[in-house]
């Protein structure tokens, strides 16, 4: 499969190390694409719902996959989320044309890009961290009960489809909230005399044009989706964002020349399973 040129990819919410994350094919996306710079989000990995005894191998071919960008030259920039806070006491961390970073402001031809998770925004976050950690767990075992359900639909030749979507979508508190996270973070934006703000954390990938509410003026808000239901990313390429939604026919089910070098030192995982475990013990 050729390799397609993109000038930025920005993904965020993979959510490494849960059961819900659809780590393969994310792998699939990543090995089709030849980025000039990739921006990671915020949660990427879920140190929140961290386990030992979860952590498969394409789980650690992602990150396998994300380095050897960086061993390329390609910058990386990876942006703290709240699933992986206990980064944050390591940003401004650079290595090489790997920056841990919170936020970052990033020039895209001649405009202004604002990047950041957008935790920040999150009432429940700020004040009740133990709730949003609560419902991380039960948004996870929805998500296992949603992969059964879709196994038995695609064995009956019916279509998938996302119970927390469609809840999301039937719950006016939920439309809410996530029509207030786009307008703070477009008034924000604004404010400051950006260009483009781009988001993730709410899982659900958008590109528009928001007029602040003061009628200050308007800015391009942007949200990469996540890649445990939407399996989205943002492009920027050509002078043009577009938002990219994965589907399996796009993809060849046959491993590729480069799947021998994925598999090598596999078992080097067993450090990263042994530090985030460290990460998840801090945190109590």
């Amino acid at each position: 499969m050729a390799k397609r040129d993109v000038d930025i990819v920005v993904i965020s919410d993979v959510h490494l190390g849960t059961y819900g994350c659809h780590a393969k094919e994310l792998l699939q996306y990543l090995k089709s694409i030849r980025p000039k710079q990739v921006i990671l989000n915020g949660d990427i990995i879920d140190i929140w719902q961290f386990s030992k005894s979860y952590w498969p191998e394409a789980h650690m071919k992602v990150v396998r996959r994300i380095l050897k960008f960086v061993t390329e030259g390609i910058p990386v920039y990876y942006l703290t989320g709240n699933h992986d806070e206990m980064l944050r006491k390591f940003t401004d961390f650079n290595l090489g044309k790997f920056q841990l970073l919170n936020k970052i402001l990033l020039p895209v031809g001649d405009k202004k890009a604002w990047i950041f998770h957008g935790d920040v925004f999150d009432v429940t976050m700020q004040h009740s961290k133990w709730l949003a950690k609560l419902g991380a767990i039960g948004y996870d075992t929805l998500i296992i009960i949603n992969s059964v359900v879709n196994w038995f639909l695609t064995a009956a030749g019916r279509q998938k489809m996302s119970f927390s979507q469609k809840i999301k979508g039937k719950v006016k508190e939920a439309v809410k909230f996530i029509n207030h996270f786009e307008q703070t973070a477009a008034d924000l934006a604004v404010d400051k005399g950006y260009d483009y703000v781009i988001c993730g954390h709410i899982h659900h990938a958008e590109i528009r044009q928001i007029q602040s509410a003061n009628g200050a003026g308007s800015v391009l808000y942007l949200n990469s989706g996540d890649w445990v239901e939407s399996l989205t990313a943002l492009e920027y390429n050509r002078n043009e964002w577009t938002i990219f939604k994965y589907s399996a026919a796009n993809f060849s089910s046959e491993p590729d020349e480069e799947d021998s070098s994925d598999n090598d030192e596999l078992h080097s995982s067993l450090d990263v399973k042994v530090l985030l475990e460290k990460f998840k013990l801090e945190q109590h």
